[in-house]
């Protein structure tokens, strides 16, 4: 009987997470440094395996949204090294030591972070989602099954070619990081019922992805999110500070989960401050699609649909409404909201302190563009993606996230009674 890649690969997987859990932070680091070198090294043949990728994307019909975060060149490879390094940098949570106490009856406890073991990643056409899951995966001294989908299968091929031989010279074992190279969606499925290799499975790209993941997964689920985002310009907002913030927050990378889909407006400075915004984002050539209120304002615009108010658009599409205050504005983010990231913008300390403490999302913004929702941008050296949940992790998921615990426990002949 033929042995499954999922299989083989699972086992290979295991197999190595039992050593990457003992394995030093010189080693890990190591690792990274080296992978970093591989990557630049082999930067040509990487991006030609990608403008393959990219031209059987475009005959096959992709959106600009997808192609945006399929491709890949000079400055994302770049950026991809960039992201190691500061992994590289960042200290090492195995070990860490985030409780302690000593019992009464002598017994010593102590609370000690572990790494979770196999990690599976399902991802869409995202290369850089490889090369950020394999650097915080091996910090955090977790072995990783890659499955990228077929549309970025060259492109993720070179990309773990590289990272392997990497990871092999610096002295760890060969299924450290592994990616599945069948791409039909009956491995995918073998994936998520694979119990026996895998202990926690990640899925990052569309919501259709994300919630096949969570229907159909058998291994436990660590949900990230779409991005349903939204910015509201509150009644004493800086206007021209939040148009920047808007333009920013839509135009600068629509594709990517944390750009804003819904611009909500007080009434009280609507009239003022959607001619400044739709002037600037005219620039850009967003589509506009208003309630009524704003079409009033702004002749021309498209109506919004209830859809619309519920759509990640990864596009150069903004929907927007004029709210009587605040508090319809976090009614309408809870209500239509993915639990991302949300931003308001004004002067009121208290409307700001509402906004924060009442609005349900990962990250909580006042006065800054939701596009800092990043692991690189908190710090984090870089994501392996950004939960919408609340159990585990929530928010841009780094080395912390990809993390357990174990107690430990001493003692010298202490019996229960």
């Amino acid at each position: 009987m033929t042995t499954s890649e999922v299989t083989q690969k699972g086992l290979a997987a295991r197999a190595a997470a039992q050593q990457l859990a003992l394995a030093s932070t010189q080693t890990k680091n190591d690792a990274l440094a080296r992978i970093a070198a591989a990557l630049d090294k082999n930067a040509k043949t990487i991006i030609q395996a990608n403008s393959l990728d990219l031209e059987a994307g475009d005959k096959k019909g992709l959106s600009k949204a997808l192609l945006d975060r399929l491709a890949l060149d000079g400055e994302r490879i770049a950026g991809m090294i960039a992201g190691l390094n500061a992994v590289k940098g960042l200290p090492d949570p195995i070990g860490e030591v985030s409780g302690e106490r000593q019992r009464p009856n002598g017994l010593k406890i102590r609370k000690v972070r572990v790494p979770l073991g196999v990690i599976g990643i399902i991802y869409e056409a995202r290369p850089n989602v490889t090369v950020d899951s394999a650097a915080l995966c091996l910090k955090a001294g977790n072995a990783v099954i890659l499955r990228g989908g077929s549309d970025a299968i060259k492109s993720n091929l070179e990309l773990v070619r590289a990272i392997a031989g990497a990871v092999e010279a610096a002295g760890l074992p060969a299924g450290s990081v592994q990616l599945i190279e069948d791409t039909r969606r009956e491995t995918a499925e073998e994936l998520m019922g694979a119990r026996e290799y895998i202990d926690v499975l990640i899925p990052r790209g569309g919501n259709s992805l994300i919630q096949s993941v969570v229907r159909n997964a058998k291994v436990p689920v660590i949900e990230t999110g779409e991005g349903n985002c939204h910015a509201y310009v509150e009644k004493t907002a800086d206007l021209k500070k939040a148009v920047e913030i808007v333009y920013n927050a839509k135009v600068s990378r629509p594709s990517v989960c944390n750009a804003i889909e819904t611009l909500l407006v007080d009434n009280a400075i609507a009239a003022e401050f959607l001619p400044l915004v739709k002037q600037r984002l005219d620039e850009a050539k967003v589509e506009l699609r208003g309630d009524a209120r704003s079409q009033q304002i702004l002749a021309g615009i498209k109506t919004a649909s209830e859809d619309d108010w519920r759509t990640e658009f990864l596009a150069l599409i903004l929907a927007v409404k004029v709210v009587a205050g605040v508090d319809e504005a976090i009614a309408h983010i809870n209500k239509y909201g993915t639990k991302h990231s949300e931003t308001i913008i004004t002067k009121d300390k208290k409307a700001a302190a509402k906004f924060q403490a009442e609005v349900d999302a990962a990250a909580v913004y006042v006065n800054a563009s939701t596009r800092f929702t990043d692991g690189f941008e908190f710090g984090l050296g870089a994501e392996i993606g950004i939960s919408t949940q609340k159990l585990h992790a929530r928010g841009p998921m780094g080395l912390a996230e990809l993390t357990s615990y174990k107690y430990l426990v001493d003692g010298n002949g202490q019996i229960r009674i």
